[in-house]
């Protein structure tokens, strides 16, 4: 078999570079649902806690000292921004393996032998 036509080898080009985007939008999605799961822990243990126990958050290299509805508050605030975050990363995600599936559709048609 020769060389493959240029428009081939941009399609496979192409799908290389979705099937790296696609590692990495499923990595960063990984990385935001682990995130996640530490918030809903985190949730967990102070929602357990006493409302006048003292609470402290780690602010850069110190710990400062805070109640429990203002981290509750800002806690269930991350967590918000990490569903909204997934779910935009969970459609972009699909919107790649369409893309994928497409592009490999078009390799094969175009490297099988004409019917008729």
């Amino acid at each position: 078999m020769g060389e493959l036509p240029p428009q081939v080898q941009n399609m496979l080009a192409q799908l290389q570079q979705v099937q790296q985007q696609l590692q990495i939008v499923i990595s960063q999605r990984i990385q935001i649902e682990n995130s996640l799961k530490e918030v809903e822990n985190a949730i967990q243990e102070v929602e357990k806690v006493e409302s006048d126990t003292a609470i402290f958050k780690s602010v850069g290299t110190v710990l400062v000292k805070t109640n429990k509805d203002e981290i509750l508050k800002e806690l269930k605030e991350k967590k918000e921004t990490f569903e909204v975050r997934i779910k935009a990363l969970e459609r972009q995600e699909e919107r790649l393996k369409e893309r994928l599936q497409d592009l490999q559709k078009k390799i094969k048609s175009l490297l099988s032998p004409q019917a008729g």
